[in-house]
């Protein structure tokens, strides 16, 4: 889907032989949850992002439970831009990626 072709996310045994010790899952994956939050729920149907400024921070393994999470940090009086902290952990409450994101919900009439 994201054209990585990187044997980190596909190969068993070179990635068992690596600092990660499994596979794990490609970045933009990871980051994608924070897509659908934004699209759907915060600040919901319409929002596409401006900016990102993130950094991943654990490496997530293939089939781990991971939760997304964004926090409004100010909204703009004369437009609907808003920046927002976003986290992605696992289900052992590590952070896999931590930092902010500037989103513009377009109207949908």
């Amino acid at each position: 889907m994201t054209g990585d072709r990187n044997p980190l996310h596909y190969d068993d045994i070179l990635s068992a032989r690596t600092v990660f010790g499994r596979l794990i899952v490609q970045g933009g994956v990871t980051s994608g949850l924070l897509n659908a939050l934004v699209a759907e729920d915060l600040p919901g149907p319409g929002t596409v992002f401006l900016g990102v400024e993130w950094k991943f921070l654990k490496a997530v393994g293939i089939g781990e439970e991971i939760v997304a999470r964004a926090d409004v940090l100010s909204v703009r009086e004369d437009k609907p831009i808003c920046t927002l902290s976003t986290t992605v952990a696992n289900s052992a409450g590590e952070i896999c990626l931590s930092g902010t994101a500037t989103t513009y919900t377009v109207p949908l009439d």
